[in-house]
């Protein structure tokens, strides 16, 4: 095996596999680089065994200036590779291999380092009775970035961790819950006519690495089997196992009315909460207060040890019965980042039932945040 290539495209590359490498896996080979070389093109994966990224390299790519000198494959040591493939003097690098060993030179500098063979890495998983569907990449990464906050990072309830899909026609229901805070997205698909009918369970971790990917895509292909999901952005695939289970019934979650509502514009509240919770994360509770009375909405943070904040927030509205209301500012900070600076509609029923932050007058629910207050007397 040997080529020689452009040194920036292959790091490209080689970044893109390597999102799915872990050093924390119970099978050595995976923290290793699977690199096959045909007569066309060069293809390269990585895998921790829950997700595996492939990446093609194909020799009539005129930037990659690929170069196929003799076909074959090896496996590298990821991180080991990787930095030597960064820290090399040209522009241009030739790889080569004999038997094990590994030959990289680019100007002056040669390195050798070993490998293992080929055959021995994990193969990726085939999939049967699949549901095909084309979708935005703009409009996945929406749905990603909006949801991804309320997915739980405890093991000890592994539903949670992932992101609910329910496909039905062109419309995608997104939802993730943590059991203290909730993310809902409602996306109707653009440009796809595609009739999937299908209710998976994708881990949020590997949605993460996903939209890392999709910077600069225009659409993806998905493909949906019973334990797999393939997220194809042309020259690169994306594998992923799905989470077995069934995710919690979270519609009975959202309050249907409200006795109380504010108004306000989402870079204030998320302002003055960033300010609140500078004491109470002095506190041993990380917790902030909302007042909403007399038509004044007042959020203090509180620190024994440190002191006390108190700001009057600039509401558009203030509506219904008054209210004290406590919760954890980290979980109301990540919501209101989804908005985007927007205004929000914040409704609470009461001060130990669950609050909704939506769009300004959007009732539909199809962007929603969910937060649990925390009970403080």
């Amino acid at each position: 095996m040997q080529f020689t290539i452009n040194r920036q495209a292959f790091i490209k590359a080689l970044n893109d596999v390597s999102r799915a490498i872990s050093s924390r896996t119970t099978i050595p080979i995976l923290t290793n680089i699977k690199l096959v070389l045909n007569d066309e093109e060069l293809i390269l994966t990585g895998s921790n065994a829950d997700i595996s990224i492939e990446t093609t390299i194909p020799q009539s790519d005129t930037s990659a200036q690929l170069v196929i000198t003799q076909p074959g494959g090896i496996t590298l040591p990821a991180t080991f590779f990787t930095n030597i493939v960064k820290r090399l003097p040209a522009d241009n690098m030739t790889l080569a291999i004999d038997g094990l060993r590994a030959a990289i030179t680019s100007g002056a500098s040669a390195f050798t380092i070993n490998g293992q063979d080929v055959q021995n890495y994990p193969q990726l998983p085939e999939m049967e009775d699949v549901q095909s569907l084309s979708v935005s990449a703009a409009q996945l990464v929406d749905i990603i970035s909006q949801t991804k906050i309320s997915a739980s990072t405890q093991e000890s309830r592994p539903i949670l961790t992932g992101i609910h899909l329910q496909l039905t026609g062109n419309s995608v229901k997104a939802v993730t819950t943590d059991s203290h805070r909730l993310s809902q997205r409602i996306v109707t698909l653009t440009g796809t006519d595609a009739d999937v009918d299908a209710d998976v369970i994708i881990p949020a971790k590997a949605f993460n690495e996903l939209q890392s990917l999709l910077e600069g895509q225009d659409r993806v292909d998905i493909k949906l089997a019973a334990n797999q999901a393939v997220f194809d952005l042309g020259h690169t695939t994306f594998y992923t196992r799905l989470l077995e289970g069934n995710y919690p019934e979270t519609d009975r979650l959202i309050p249907t009315e409200s006795t109380t509502a504010i108004t306000i514009e989402a870079s204030a509240l998320l302002g003055a909460i960033d300010r609140a919770s500078l004491l109470s994360h002095e506190s041993r509770n990380n917790v902030v207060q909302l007042s909403l009375k007399n038509g004044a909405a007042v959020l203090t943070g509180n620190s024994q040890e440190v002191g006390q904040v108190k700001e009057e927030l600039g509401a558009q509205t203030i509506d219904g019965d008054d209210l004290d209301i406590s919760f954890n500012p980290d979980y109301v900070r990540d919501a209101l980042r989804v908005f985007n600076g927007k205004s929000v509609d914040v409704k609470f029923t009461s001060n130990l039932r669950p609050f909704t932050l939506t769009p300004a007058g959007e009732t539909d629910n199809k962007q929603l945040q969910l937060i649990t207050p925390v009970r403080t007397f």
